[in-house]
This record gives C-alpha cells, structure tokens and sequence, in this order.
C-alpha cells in the first residue's frame, strides 16, 4: 500500500516500508527505548532487536481513506516508566512523519515487547 500525494509541480508516492523507517528512527531516539521488535515476536517468543535497516519489521502501517494509523513494537529499558515512555514514542513519531513528511497522522500504537536491562 503507498500514499499518493498530487503537488503542482507532479506526484509524490510514498511506501508504507518508508513510513515505517522514519516512525522507527523517530521511535529509537526517544529516552528509554532500547530498540525495536519484530511484530512477529508474538509467533516466535524471542525479543530480537532489529537493527536500522530493518525498523519496517516492527512496524505496522495501516491505511483507511486519509486516515494513517501506525502499530509500533519495542523494547523499553528495565527500571523507566513505561507509560512515560510510549507518550513520549507517540507524540515523536507523529511529530517527526509530519514534519519529514506531511502526513497527519490519526494514531500510534505502542506495543512493548519485552524490557532489557541495559549492560554497561
């Protein structure tokens, strides 16, 4: 599925695969987050980290009429508040693929995955 946006000067078509990487760079920058999960870790039952090549793993872009609704799957750090934590994922995350990308986005689903303790 993609977006098409019409501008005067031509087409834009913009990947539900480029949505999720910018949602997932948002996502990762964000205090607390260790990383991204696959959404396929419900089947599997291991909390594998994706690396940035691979952010559309864990995430889920849906598309109904121009209303945007994003699924994103992480791994928070042991000992943060979690609630905190996914506020602040959401408001980046609609914040950054409006400004990178002028999409409104209607929501943003937090999913945790599994917690880490950070190992120095």
């Amino acid at each position: 599925m993609t977006i098409e946006l019409t501008t005067k000067d031509g087409r834009v078509t913009i990947t539900n695969d480029v949505i999720a990487t910018v949602a997932g760079g948002a996502a990762i920058e964000c205090y607390g987050i260790v990383g991204m999960a696959s959404k396929n870790q419900i089947k599997d039952g291991i909390a594998e980290i994706l690396r940035k090549e691979n952010f559309s793993k864990g995430v889920v872009v849906t598309q109904e009429d121009e209303k945007i609704t994003i699924d994103m799957y992480i791994i928070v750090s042991y000992g943060t508040k979690i609630s905190e934590i996914a506020h602040n994922v959401q408001s980046q995350v609609k914040y950054n693929l409006d400004k990178t990308l002028g999409l409104p986005i209607q929501a943003v689903n937090i999913y945790i995955q599994g917690v880490r303790v950070q190992q120095d």
